[in-house]
């Protein structure tokens, strides 16, 4: 058994956040433990742009946020073991990972909690029908497109208003499915504002609300879907049933705190949450092991995990040095705007703030809280653009994430997706920045590696 003075388990946000907060607060070995072979979490696969905003005050891709967090980690002396499967932890914080080498224990002195959430199920909600393929959560669609070039159908129908599924409508239409529609049992949608006007309002996708799915037609592959509105009771109106036929069902239906390895050391969970119970220096029920981010309450954005993330490093090395903890900031709580759009308004989404602007015929903005909401809301009102984000192929059958370098125009995003599809890139490497298509569609805009 080896030594730690900070074992943190998971290296997504929160992980790698805690991992320089603690080196940088006096911590002599931080070791980040993720069981992916790249550390970055569910960043890595969330190639559309909007992260970073709270953090490093500008706009990023997921794995673009990926690579500051990680460079952060390794530049203030933490260690990185990817490839390890934490799968013990006790209340005397010896840590069980199996890693490529053999099992792995660790004795911390002091253990972060940075292990994320999960997705709701099919069985968490309990849709009757057949079981046939073409059923996916969100996050799983998401995996397969990004990572492994996998289309996951042609005809998809979206359950739920989770960020997740809105952002994944857009994609697939970006990569030429269709998008029927996306019900959502509540009367208003769980999703940022933003992503609903991006996501569904700009492709002309429906969102049925006070809806769901009551059924599933299909023996190999899904045929179909039956669709129930929703009485105030939340139970299907008899008569309102409709049937949609597609190939594929996406679930988008809540996130769940994920903490198997928390219960075994002990740390008390939430019982509706399941996220561990900590006070207000992020620390459980269990001296000595913090938590923090989407295992403590699944929040809107990463730059919020990070914050967390940085205050639970820092103290597990305070509780080691025996020094004071210091309090979790009040900015780590959801602040982003959600729902529905509001009528005659512009949801800006160049900060978190998420400002709700009025723009007139006469170039007039109101709502705005600074020059450059106002900017952006008559730009929305005149020519709406976009930063179009995706994933081209690489010689070698590996994917590469890109963006456009500038905001382009949104009525021409799916002709740009049609000149981008069949491009294949050489092999070699290509530093996140790299131009790897010059100006490709005319318009003064690259198209860059995001990676």
């Amino acid at each position: 058994m080896k030594y730690c003075d900070v074992v943190i388990i998971g290296g997504g946000p929160g992980g790698l956040a805690a991992a320089k907060g603690a080196r940088e607060a006096g911590a002599r070995s931080v070791l980040v433990l993720e069981r992916e072979d790249r550390s970055g979490g569910i960043l890595n696969q969330c190639i559309h742009d909007g992260f970073g905003l709270v953090r490093y005050k500008t706009m990023l891709t997921g794995p673009e946020y990926a690579l500051r967090a990680r460079q952060e980690a390794l530049n203030a002396g933490a260690e990185i073991l990817t490839g390890a499967m934490v799968t013990g932890l006790t209340p005397r914080r010896v840590v069980t990972a199996v890693t490529r080498q053999g099992l792995l224990q660790i004795q911390a002195g002091a253990a972060v909690l940075a292990t994320g959430c999960r997705e709701r199920t099919r069985g968490a909600i309990a849709i009757p029908g057949s079981r046939p393929a073409g059923v996916y959560t969100a996050g799983t669609a998401q995996n397969l497109m990004n990572t492994k070039n996998l289309m996951v159908g042609k005809k998809v129908v979206i359950l739920g208003s989770g960020d997740i599924g809105l952002i994944m409508a857009r994609r697939l239409i970006l990569e030429g499915a269709q998008v029927l529609c996306a019900a959502e049992m509540n009367p208003v949608p769980s999703g940022l504002e933003r992503n609903v006007s991006q996501c569904l309002y700009d492709f002309g996708i429906p969102l049925y609300l006070r809806c769901t799915v009551t059924n599933l037609f299909g023996k190999k592959r899904l045929e179909g879907v039956e669709l129930s509105q929703l009485d105030e009771a939340g139970q299907p109106i008899p008569g309102s049933q409709r049937v949609v036929a597609c190939d594929t069902l996406l679930l988008s239906v809540g996130l769940i705190p994920e903490n198997e390895v928390a219960a075994q050391a002990g740390v008390a969970l939430d019982p509706k949450t399941n996220g561990a119970v900590t006070d207000k220096y992020l620390q459980t029920s269990v001296p000595g092991v913090f938590a923090c981010g989407n295992s403590r309450k699944v929040l809107d954005l990463a730059d919020f995990v990070t914050v967390q993330g940085l205050t639970a490093g820092r103290n597990a090395a305070a509780f080691l040095l025996d020094r004071p903890l210091e309090p979790m900031p009040p900015e780590t709580s959801n602040a982003m705007a959600k729902g529905l759009p509001q009528p005659g308004t512009i949801t800006c989404i160049l900060c978190p703030k998420g400002c709700r602007i009025q723009a007139d015929a006469d170039g007039k903005a109101t709502g705005n809280g600074c020059p450059k909401g106002e900017e952006y809301a008559l730009q929305e009102q005149k020519a709406p653009k976009r930063v179009l984000t995706t994933t081209l192929k690489r010689a070698d059958g590996s994917l590469l994430p890109v963006k456009t370098s500038q905001a382009v125009p949104r009525d021409h995003l799916l002709d740009y997706m049609d000149r981008l599809r069949n491009i294949t890139l050489s092999a070699a490497p290509l530093p996140c920045g790299t131009v790897v298509l010059r100006d490709p569609f005319g318009i003064g805009a690259d198209v860059v590696s995001a990676q």
